[in-house]
Formats: C-alpha cells, sequence, structure tokens
C-alpha cells in the first residue's frame, strides 16, 4: 500500500489533534476542577489495567525471538513480579527484574 505525503502528513495532523484533544479534555477542562470521589477511585486503578496489556505480549511474543516464549523474558517478569508483590514497591521490582533479565540473558 502506498501513501502519498500529503495523506501521510493528513494522518500525523489527525493522530496529534486526536492526542492533543484527548488530554486537554482532561487538564485543559477539568484542570481547575474538584473530581468526584468516585472517578479519583477508578483512576488508582489505571496503571493496574494498562501496564499488564502492555508487558504481557512482551513477555509471552517476544519480538527478539521472533514471538517464541522466551525463558529469560520469563523467568525476569516472574521475578519482577514476585519482588513488586513482596515489597510492594515499584523500584525494586524493576531493578530485580532488569537484573534478572540481564542475567538470564547472558547465560
Amino acid at each position: 500500500m502506498t501513501y502519498t505525503d500529503a495523506t501521510i502528513w493528513g494522518i500525523i495532523a489527525a493522530i496529534g489533534l486526536g492526542s492533543w484533544a484527548m488530554r486537554y479534555s482532561f487538564m485543559g477542562l477539568l484542570g481547575g476542577r474538584e473530581l468526584p470521589a468516585w472517578v479519583l477511585r477508578h483512576l488508582r486503578y489505571t496503571a493496574v489495567g494498562i501496564i499488564p496489556g502492555l508487558v504481557a505480549p512482551i513477555v509471552l511474543f517476544p519480538s527478539a525471538t521472533d514471538g517464541a516464549i522466551d525463558p529469560a523474558r520469563l523467568a525476569a517478569a516472574l521475578v519482577t513480579l514476585g519482588v513488586g508483590v513482596t515489597t510492594r514497591k515499584i523500584f525494586p521490582a524493576i531493578i530485580a527484574g532488569a537484573l534478572a533479565l540481564a542475567l538470564g540473558l547472558s547465560l
């Protein structure tokens, strides 16, 4: 499929405008207002809902191995999960996962 330069720039402009509109709807329109308690309660779970969706495909179908499950990445994900659940802190979990991945890929 071949696109003209004008079509590509139109797509880039549309995506940029859509991104700006989504961010402005929260920061520009609601920035100075107090949000209801139920909205704040639901916003606390945003990261919990998004991060697994971003991480799971990378762990289960890594592009570095052409989609085959890689034991090093799977072990690093399990170490990260274990440290995160145990300590309930993000930075020790990230560091432990990174070290486990580096160790697993070096073997």
